[in-house]
């Protein structure tokens, strides 16, 4: 089980981008998806040499994760009967 701090959107942008005093990292969108209308933010780590970008996705569970949740598919409850 993951710890709180590993679910914070600041551990998996340290732990992706890995900011130090020579590379930079900002917010450069955030908003929630059309389809589900859930959480993403897209973080840049700027560098004199490169940058580089990536979307965190807020899954259901509270954690941030660099890929998106699986859209909710409908459920069906099927009960026997006693015959």
């Amino acid at each position: 089980m993951k710890t709180v701090e590993e679910q914070s959107l600041r551990y998996q942008v340290n732990k992706w981008l890995a900011p130090t005093t020579t590379r930079s990292v900002h917010v450069v969108r955030f908003s929630r998806t059309r389809s589900d209308r859930r959480r993403y933010v897209c973080v840049e780590s700027s560098h004199p040499m490169n940058s580089h970008a990536l979307f965190f996705f807020r899954h259901d569970d509270g954690c941030w994760r660099v890929f998106p949740a699986l859209p909710d598919r409908p459920q069906f409850n099927v009960e026997r009967r006693a015959a």
